[in-house]
């Protein structure tokens, strides 16, 4: 702990105390299953807009933006630009559409649809991305934590995990909402409080930011031409459009939140609200990764550090200090780029700053973990254990299950967060996983929605087809160099657009030839009226 002075600590060890004491008090208010899961609908409609920019203000963000910024450019900024038009689609038909079903789970109505299969099909997608999202997240904050406190990762995901289980188990949504309120404040004043020390540290100022920036290309949006093999402007967009539009439209952690709401009309401001605080915030993030590019290209010998540890990090444990420095030397910023705000927050924040700083860390893991396991525990009890293994659960059996569920959800997400140490990019294993989940998931759902003439059986058999699809644009790449012909030719982040449209227009296109078939010719006509004795 030489790391952290102990104003630092104190201040963490505050903030975790009074998330705790949220949990507790809001627990003598969740004596039934719609209290936890739903708050009774008593939340407004700016409270839940700052939770739901809470949960996309997650430590992917804080840590993952800043590091894809530094090691490349603003080329992912294009998916908040795509924000606005997913929250119009889904203000203008998903929030009413939910709202007049009355049920807490997004999943039901698929099953009144298509059958069951669609039903499970989409939980399993959820509970999937709500994993891989966890985790990833987990990952972050241990990602920072280290280079503070010198624990192990998984020693910090532990401690961290459990005081986000206690305080979700105990105060159900209400708890979670908010928090995440108090959480997105904290977030956003700590990103303004790293940005003015970059700047203040920073030989120059803003204007050499700036300079510097332009220089190595750091606020290019990525290339607009037509190129859906790269990470362009455009498969951006497309990306960032359709996982929004999964997000706000599909995903059980906003959904819920939308019951939570007094009507429809405060359920829609909250996803606005939430669109006008999350695009400021995300490009602050931005600015962040390109002013401390900048800082470390006037001080290079300080980010020596962090290179010769990722290096270690990839090298055999036998290998020698001569032989981690050769490998240091051939590292990209895009290598370490996750690893250099922890850096500066370890040399360059004066103390009580860094409690601050860490406690804003905590606040943007802590508010998505949080709405994710409770999103999660929701799902499971309404669409598992309801379904297929005890229907009739009475108040307190069902409550049981909720707590239950939590706590597991919070375990498994603990678990995954371990499995990700060494990856290069966490903000690039997230993107990758959620796009892989949701495709199958936001495909099935427009379907269900906007043709209400498709039946069970087209549907299958375009989920089927779209499940094919996804799993080979996902693993096609692994194929031996006889078969490069059958590789997927696009980008990844095409896997979610493709797969999305697939299940979408092949259900389409089904429904459509079953019409044809079932429409009588003239000849049919013909016979049925003279029938041949």
């Amino acid at each position: 702990m030489s790391n952290l002075r102990v104003l630092d600590l104190s201040i963490i060890a505050l903030y975790l105390v009074a998330m705790i004491a949220v949990g507790v008090y809001f627990a003598r208010k969740n004596v039934n299953p719609e209290q936890y899961s739903s708050a009774s609908g008593s939340i407004p409609g700016w409270a839940i807009g700052l939770s739901i920019y809470a949960t996309f203000l997650s430590s992917n963000t804080f840590l993952g933006v800043p590091g894809k910024a530094f090691g490349t450019n603003w080329n992912a900024f294009v998916f908040s630009l795509s924000m606005p038009l997913a929250a119009w689609v889904a203000a203008r038909y998903f929030v009413p559409f939910y709202r007049s079903t009355g049920e807490i789970s997004a999943y039901t109505h698929l099953e009144h649809r298509f059958g069951s299969w669609a039903r499970t099909y989409a939980v399993v997608c959820f509970l999937l991305t709500q994993l891989a999202r966890i985790g990833s997240i987990f990952f972050g904050i241990a990602l920072t934590l280290q280079a503070l406190t010198g624990f192990s990762m998984e020693m910090i995901m532990l401690c961290t995990g459990i005081c986000i289980i206690i305080y979700t188990v105990l105060g159900g949504i209400e708890a979670v909402i908010w928090t995440e309120v108090v959480q997105g404040v904290i977030k956003t004043f700590g990103a303004l409080l790293i940005l003015y020390l970059i700047i203040e540290n920073m030989p120059g100022g803003l204007p050499n930011v700036v300079a510097i920036g332009q220089q190595h290309d750091k606020f290019s949006l990525g290339g607009f031409v037509p190129d859906f093999t790269q990470s362009t402007f455009w498969v951006v967009l497309l990306y960032g459009f359709f996982i929004n539009l999964n997000n706000f439209g599909v995903d059980q952690n906003y959904v819920q939140r939308y019951h939570t709401a007094a009507s429809a009309k405060q359920a829609a401001k909250s996803i606005w609200l939430c669109v006008w605080l999350y695009l400021p915030a995300s490009l602050l993030f931005f600015v962040i990764g390109s002013a401390l590019f900048a800082y470390y290209q006037v001080h290079p010998e300080l980010i020596e550090a962090v290179k010769l540890k990722v290096a270690a990090e990839k090298l055999p444990l036998t290998a020698t200090a001569a032989q981690i420095s050769q490998a240091a030397a051939q590292l990209l910023p895009s290598d370490y780029g996750d690893k250099v705000m922890p850096h500066f927050m370890v040399t360059k924040i004066p103390t009580g700053f860094v409690g601050l700083i860490v406690s804003a860390i905590l606040s943007a893991a802590m508010s998505t973990i949080s709405s994710g396991m409770n999103a999660s525990a929701t799902v499971f009890t309404a669409d598992i254990y309801e379904r297929y293994f005890k229907p009739n659960l009475n108040m307190r059996q069902t409550m049981r299950v909720l707590h239950l569920g939590t706590v597991v959800v919070g375990l498994l997400g603990m678990g995954t967060g371990i499995a990700m140490i060494g990856v290069k990019s966490v903000l690039d294993v997230w993107w990758e996983l959620s796009g892989i989940f949701a495709a199958g998931m936001l495909g099935l759902f427009l379907l269900g929605v906007i043709s209400r003439q498709t039946g069970n059986h087209e549907a299958l058999t375009a989920t089927i087809i779209g499940v094919l699809v996804i799993l080979w644009m996902t693993f096609s790449g692994k194929l031996p160099e006889e078969l490069a012909a059958f590789r997927n030719p696009l980008h990844k982040s095409m896997i979610i657009v493709v797969g999305t449209l697939t299940i979408f227009l092949v259900g389409l296109l089904l429904t459509k030839w079953r019409g044809a078939k079932a429409v009588p010719t003239e000849e049919t006509l013909a016979a049925a009226e003279h029938p041949v004795h």
